[in-house]
């Protein structure tokens, strides 16, 4: 019989646990970065539970108070996830261990007082699908273009629900020149391939490019992308809401430029 266990991280076990796929903090710059900023949130809210199965990570979710979520959101009473992810092995996807996960979640913002529970969700890569959350009794309280949703479980009906920052979405009038890359260590996801992608806008393509590194949780709520941890702008316009490898943003950037 497997053994099934959450095990909460902290900045001085994630190194032996790992976290979102990596496993070696000497090897991967994207889990020491991790670990330093997790050590930066951890004293104000942020946690991390890992899924381990019969010894072996197989998910994940984090979540923070919504005062510091790193999403262009207004949630200042929620608790808010991050990232909810299970089965790097196929095989222990659709056993419930999402919902074992997310139930810890809601019963830490119960035990916190907190309003409720609130996420972003959108179909495809880096992000969870709505269907976990409805199902444990979530709803849509606000949309973001392009297929972005704002979902959250309120405790407490008088409370005011969750929203996206709609100024902060719309107003890209800051990024009209040349190439905008915007990320956050919160996605370990972003370290190597935004390199990529500046070597070859200033070498191959020969663009005008910046980084900003989006070091605080106010940073992160004012990034023009519902992801908030990453953004990708060419001349005004957002040409990736999410990461996306060296190769992609070479089809893309050769089908505008």
């Amino acid at each position: 019989m497997e053994k099934v266990s959450c095990i909460e991280l902290t900045p001085a076990n994630m190194a032996d646990y790992g976290v979102c796929g990596y496993k070696d903090a000497q090897k991967h710059k994207e889990l020491r970065e991790k670990i330093n900023w997790y050590e930066r949130y951890y004293p104000k809210g942020l946690r991390i539970k890992a899924l381990m199965v019969s010894g072996s990570n197989q998910g994940m979710i984090e979540y923070i108070p919504g005062r510091y979520a790193h999403r262009p959101v207004l949630a200042e009473a929620y608790l808010f996830i991050h990232c909810l992810f299970v089965g790097f092995k196929k095989e222990y996807k659709g056993r419930g261990y999402a919902s074992l996960l997310l139930e810890t979640c809601i019963q830490e913002a119960r035990d916190q007082h907190l309003a409720g529970v609130a996420v972003v969700t959108r179909k495809g890569s880096f992000m969870a699908d709505a269907a976990i959350f409805l199902k444990h009794g979530f709803e849509v309280v606000d949309k973001a273009a392009p297929d972005f949703s704002l979902l959250a479980l309120t405790f407490d009906e008088k409370t005011e629900r969750p929203s996206f920052r709609k100024e902060v979405l719309t107003d890209l009038s800051a990024y009209q020149e040349g190439l905008t890359i915007m990320r956050s260590v919160q996605c370990p996801y972003t370290e190597k391939n935004v390199h990529a992608i500046m070597d070859s806008a200033i070498n191959t393509h020969h663009l005008e490019t910046r980084l900003i590194d989006l070091n605080t949780a106010d940073a992160a709520q004012h990034n023009p992308s519902p992801f908030g941890s990453f953004c990708l702008i060419f001349k005004g316009k957002v040409i990736s809401f999410h990461p996306i490898s060296q190769t992609r943003f070479e089809t893309i950037i050769q089908s505008i430029k």
